[in-house]
């Protein structure tokens, strides 16, 4: 397949930024190999946006230097997404994070306190000099932030699971009118299903190439949308052969019905299977 999707709506940048707009949002779906829990979705929709300074703004706020620049980005950057924060969520508590993005330096994440954990709701940072550059825009300071339009619902409405905005089921989609901001409840009471699975992360002799979103991949694959969680439990390595022993629990659950021990043994089967054929481990 030669397509490749849409990872992120930063793609968008560098066209606007050419095209002169110093000011703008960009909105579309995007596609991810991703950690399976409640947050994250392969698929889910971004909002990116792009700010950047004239010299005269610049002038107005004191900062002529290049890192005076980037200092008043930074803070401006922050104020407003704050500010954003707080006028969507109330006095909700929230932290800022260093993170590391391509089209930004330095870049920050945003996580606010959601359901008993910190839940990251955007990245950001100040453009990259070499995006800018690129555009022909010179040394032009801006701020950029991309933040997952799901995840601030699932806060907006006390939404526990992402994989609820993919339901058709109606008992989901009757709670929620255009223009009112009401608080989710839940219709689903069916328990999970857990199982593990535990391997080898190479065969004896051959060095390692396993990645946890190689095996999220599979899972999401063969399980669907009946996946809830995949957890690495428990991590060992072999103080003689060297060899890494990884071992995982999936939680499948249903928001719509009970799932039999029966069925959810033949998808494990087909995880083993096809995580032993593609991923080149040694099952335990």
């Amino acid at each position: 397949n030669d397509t490749v999707l849409r990872t992120h709506t930063s793609a968008h940048q560098t066209t606007l930024l050419k095209e002169g707009i110093d000011r703008f949002l960009v909105t579309g779906d995007v596609y991810r190999r991703d950690e399976i829990d409640s947050s994250h979705y392969p698929i889910f929709h971004q909002m990116e946006g792009v700010r950047m300074f004239t010299e005269e703004e610049l002038h107005q706020a004191g900062a002529t230097s290049p890192k005076d620049q980037v200092e008043f980005v930074e803070q401006d950057l922050k104020d407003g997404l704050e500010g954003m924060a707080k006028s969507l969520f109330g006095d909700v508590e929230m932290r800022w994070g260093v993170d590391y993005f391509p089209f930004t330096d330095p870049s920050f994440e945003l996580e606010i306190y959601f359901n008993d954990e910190w839940l990251e709701v955007l990245g950001c940072g100040v453009v990259h000099k070499d995006i800018v550059r690129a555009v022909g825009r010179g040394d032009q300071p801006g701020w950029a932030f991309g933040l997952g339009l799901e995840r601030l619902a699932m806060i907006l409405f006390s939404i526990p699971d992402i994989r609820l905005f993919w339901s058709t089921d109606e008992r989901f989609h009757k709670q929620f009118t255009s223009g009112k901001i009401v608080t989710f409840e839940s219709y689903s009471k069916y328990p999970p299903c857990l199982k593990d699975i535990s391997f080898w992360t190479s065969l004896e002799g051959v060095e390692s190439t396993f990645h946890v979103n190689d095996l999220n991949e599979i899972v999401r694959d063969v399980g669907g949308d009946i996946v809830e969680q995949v957890e690495l439990i428990d991590e060992f390595v072999h103080p003689k052969t060297g060899r890494t022993s990884n071992c995982f629990r999936i939680s499948y659950r249903s928001m719509d019905r009970s799932l039999t021990n029966e069925e959810i043994d033949t998808i494990q089967d087909q995880v083993r299977n096809e995580v032993v054929e593609k991923l080149g481990v040694d099952l335990r």
